[in-house]
């Protein structure tokens, strides 16, 4: 097994040396952590193209180098807002496609929808924390995003779609 080890770090350095840049996989001992994992992640709010009826809010979600890319499925659950670390009296609902699978990682950005009715009864907001999911379930943990917005009642998260 030593022997193995050896033979796959020599290979590994040549790799590297012969074709910078390249993303190399992980083997089982030094497995990256994954991207999906809160605290491996960024997240920031900013707004979006609005309708006549709705407000948008992107949140996109960035990964630095390092992370191992991950897949996320349907839209964050648990979602709440706050203002100034007050928090905010709205339960967020779902909207759209729940079983569509994205891959998200370094250089592979995610970002989902936040849709706020807009008829003028909305309260400020700096902060959403939620719950992302993998095709098997919840990950463990909150995940934080930050950036100005506004939210009401009636305000629905989208599913996590591929792109900034």
């Amino acid at each position: 097994m030593r022997m193995n080890r050896t033979l796959i770090a020599a290979a590994t350095a040549v790799l590297a040396v012969t074709a910078p840049g390249t993303a190399l996989a992980a083997t089982a001992d030094d497995a990256a952590p994954s991207a999906c994992r809160p605290a491996n992640h960024l997240a920031r709010i900013a707004q979006d193209q609005s309708s006549a009826s709705h407000l948008h809010f992107r949140v996109t979600l960035t990964a630095p180098a390092g992370y191992a890319t991950c897949r996320l499925a349907g839209s964050p659950t648990d979602v709440s807002f706050s203002e100034d670390g007050s928090p905010l009296p709205v339960t967020a609902g779902s909207y759209g496609d729940q079983t569509g699978v994205v891959t998200f990682g370094p250089g592979r950005p995610v970002h989902f929808d936040i849709q706020v009715r807009n008829n003028g009864r909305t309260s400020p907001a700096d902060e959403a924390s939620f719950t992302l999911h993998g095709p098997g379930g919840a990950i463990p943990g909150t995940s934080v995003a930050e950036g100005a917005f506004v939210v009401s009642e009636g305000t629905l998260v989208g599913p996590v779609q591929p792109g900034a």
